[in-house]
């Protein structure tokens, strides 16, 4: 490959993003510190949701049992390369790692107060700083080189930061975008950056 066309394909990159399902365990706080696997009903959630989707090149999964169990299975199913970003893991909790929002809400209100409306200042002891967080997916996503499209099966919190920041949105503005279970957003890149793409 010339060298134009390897900075074309460097600028030019189309991928979806692919929040994992429900994984064992229940609702709790579930950043990079608990690896839970999908249930039964998380497999179906994912399966579903890439249904009439595609077709990708190749499939980029985080770490995290929730997502990789899956993006391995996918990938194998349409003989697709499976590559593991680390940078694409959860947000790490801290001491809020596989504790229930109600349970957290009982024993550390005041806590519990301040993550809800401050997150950037608000997590709990121990947590990944929002910003570090910010900037290793970032930096994540500014590595993969297309065309495309590029299938990431990753989590909420990456997915917030890819609206972010083809949004230019602040770091609290993030943390109120909900993502479901299985929620698919899609991006592009172009010599003017990222951007979200709606259809």
């Amino acid at each position: 490959m010339g060298r134009l066309a390897r900075f074309l394909c460097k600028l030019m990159v189309e991928i979806a993003i692919l929040r994992h399902g429900e994984p064992l365990g229940g609702r709790r706080y579930r950043g990079s510190g608990v690896d839970d696997p999908l249930s039964e009903q998380g497999w179906v959630q994912m399966w579903s949701a890439l249904e009439n989707t595609g077709p990708w090149i190749r499939v980029v999964t985080s770490p995290m049992l929730r997502a990789k169990e899956f993006a391995k299975a996918y990938a194998d199913s349409h003989d697709l390369p499976l590559q593991e970003f680390y940078d694409f893991r959860e947000i790490g909790m801290g001491a809020w790692e596989g504790r229930s929002p109600t349970e957290v809400s009982l024993t550390d209100p005041i806590g519990y107060k301040a993550y809800y409306s401050d997150p950037s200042t608000g997590l709990p002891s121990g947590a990944e700083p929002l910003s570090s967080f910010y900037h290793r997916v970032t930096r994540a996503l500014d590595t993969l080189e297309g065309p495309g499209p590029i299938l990431i099966i990753a989590h909420a919190g990456v997915m917030r930061v890819a609206v972010a920041y083809a949004l230019e949105g602040s770091l609290n503005a993030m943390m109120r975008i909900k993502v479901p279970y299985a929620g698919l957003g899609r991006f592009s890149h172009d010599d003017s950056g990222w951007s979200l793409c709606v259809s």
